[in-house]
């Protein structure tokens, strides 16, 4: 059982520093509500900004953002009607073809999702599916390995996004097409594990369109005075659930126009 501690109230620091240390000696704990029981959805926000910030003290870079709870059988089961949003860094690359480095992960499992390179900067309010696409240079597709610092990936929401939505590692596919002509409601993909099809679904699992999820993480910045900058990169949601990696699997992502993303057993 985790140590009882002494966060109060807006002591935002403290939590982002018990939260990064556990991803850091890799070492599941409680849920920090547990000791900060106050912790609401805004409280969690702040402190996931903080955890950025120590972050980028510590030499890591911004690179974008990330969505979670895209669907909405997810949103049902975590009692919420929009998605969560978190920030990505240079450490959560995992280059593709280098395998899984599992002395960094807890229990890490993997999920697809349709990643957008922006060409412009997007900033809400305002913002709509049609007017996100548009500024985006690049469609990708990805696997993201998430991997919560909580026992049993036991949770509520304000400690998943305070836990930055369990971010861990992400591969992004090699082939980059422009949005223009893409069908990405109907991007198709088929996740497999040691070669063993486990899920497949469509981006229309994602908001009913990965655009919808990244006009959403355009206004969700806007209402913090934040934008999405040209360069960056947006993890739109996982396509389908999210599958345990046992040691030494494998995982294989087979998009209909995106081509695949693998991540070799560790």
């Amino acid at each position: 059982m985790a140590e009882a501690l002494e966060i109060r109230p807006g002591d935002t620091q403290r939590a982002a520093a018990v939260l990064l240390e556990a991803e850091r000696s890799v070492t599941a704990r409680g849920p920090i509500t547990a000791q900060w029981p106050t912790l609401d959805l805004p409280g969690a926000y702040t402190v996931q900004y903080e955890a950025l910030q120590q972050r980028l003290a510590r030499g890591e870079k911004l690179i974008g953002v990330k969505l979670g709870l895209t669907s909405r059988a997810k949103q049902l089961r975590m009692g919420i009607d929009s998605p969560s949003l978190a920030w990505l860094t240079d450490a959560m690359v995992l280059p593709a073809g280098e395998p899984l480095p599992r002395e960094r992960l807890i229990h890490p499992r993997a999920e697809p999702e349709i990643v957008f390179v922006m060409g412009e900067r997007l900033a809400g309010p305002g913002v709509t599916a049609a007017t996100a696409l548009r500024a985006v240079e690049r469609v990708h597709a990805g696997v993201e390995i998430i991997d919560s610092r909580f026992q049993d990936f036991s949770f509520t929401l304000a400690d998943a996004v305070a836990d930055n939505s369990s971010s861990a590692l992400f591969v992004l596919g090699p082939v980059g097409r422009s949005p223009e002509g893409l069908d990405l409601a109907h991007e198709a993909v088929l996740l497999e594990v040691d070669g063993e099809p486990v899920d497949s679904a469509t981006g229309a699992a994602v908001q009913g369109h990965p655009a919808e999820a990244l006009a959403l993480a355009a206004n969700a910045l806007g209402e913090r005075g934040l934008a999405l900058e040209p360069g960056q990169l947006v993890l739109t949601g996982g396509m389908t659930d999210a599958v345990h990696v046992r040691p030494g699997a494998s995982v294989r992502a087979s998009f209909s126009t995106l081509g695949t993303v693998s991540i070799a057993g560790g």
